[in-house]
């Protein structure tokens, strides 16, 4: 399949699918983008004649949070469908905390440790047959902006990657749903942008932050873009084949 559309849901202004979204384009894929921020609403039914992969991207809400980001119920219904039918998700940040919470895990706001630019992350061994986390790094970096945070994961989800201070960074649910605390779709370059009175209120030095992400991003790049291009394959075999770990086109 070369010609698979992914519907891509954006949260906010400043969140767009980024390196990610090259990835996809690059392996083939269309990008369907929702801009719930500016008031388009995903559809809740998941037509596969239109897009065969659902993205949701990060944003300042909490999953549930439909009174400031009303598009959110929708996206929940979108979420849920794309499991039931083992449609390929990934979902980062607060697109991970969305896939948990649907699929019946728990996420609480201000909780634990803020994590804020480049942070350390653990490979876990239960990534090692995972079709878009196998064969990683053990040790490698992330871009993160979160302070909420995932505190239990769905049931039967497995556990692919945590950090110190966070540990559900990265987890699937079923054979083709991801979720991600991180944000493995953010450069280096787009942290220019973010607001130093709020990295300083979270005990955060911009400067110190920029340049950390800049030192890590040479090691960082290659894995977070073989992680997307594994998830296009995914998408062009229609979804990781039931019972096993690896699709067979899977790159990497």
């Amino acid at each position: 399949m070369t010609d698979a559309s992914v519907l891509v849901v954006q949260n906010g202004p400043n969140g767009g699918p980024g390196r990610f979204g090259e990835c996809l384009t690059e392996a083939g894929l269309a990008l369907d983008v929702v801009h719930g921020y500016a008031g388009q609403t995903p559809p809740e039914t998941l037509d596969p004649r239109e897009h065969q992969a659902v993205v949701v991207l990060g944003g300042g809400f909490m999953p549930d949070a439909s009174d400031r980001a009303p598009w959110l119920t929708a996206t929940r219904k979108l979420v849920t469908q794309a499991l039931e039918r083992e449609v390929p998700v990934f979902g980062v940040c607060l697109g991970g905390q969305l896939l948990a919470q649907v699929a019946g895990g728990s996420v609480r706001a201000e909780h634990g440790t803020p994590e804020v630019g480049s942070t350390p992350l653990t490979l876990r061994d239960e990534a090692a047959d995972d079709p878009l986390f196998h064969e990683l790094p053990p040790r490698v970096t992330a871009i993160e902006n979160h302070v909420d945070a995932i505190t239990t994961l769905p049931p039967g989800a497995h556990w692919l990657m945590s950090s110190t201070d966070c540990p559900y960074q990265a987890f699937r649910v079923g054979t083709s749903a991801w979720g991600v605390q991180f944000h493995p779709e953010i450069t280096p370059a787009r942290l220019r942008d973010w607001d130093p009175a709020r990295l300083h209120r979270l005990g955060f030095a911009p400067d110190e932050v920029s340049r950390t992400a800049q030192r890590n991003e040479s090691a960082a790049d290659p894995v977070w873009r073989t992680v997307a291009h594994r998830f296009a394959a995914v998408v062009r075999a229609g979804g990781a084949p039931s019972g096993t770990g690896r699709p067979e086109n899977a790159a990497g």
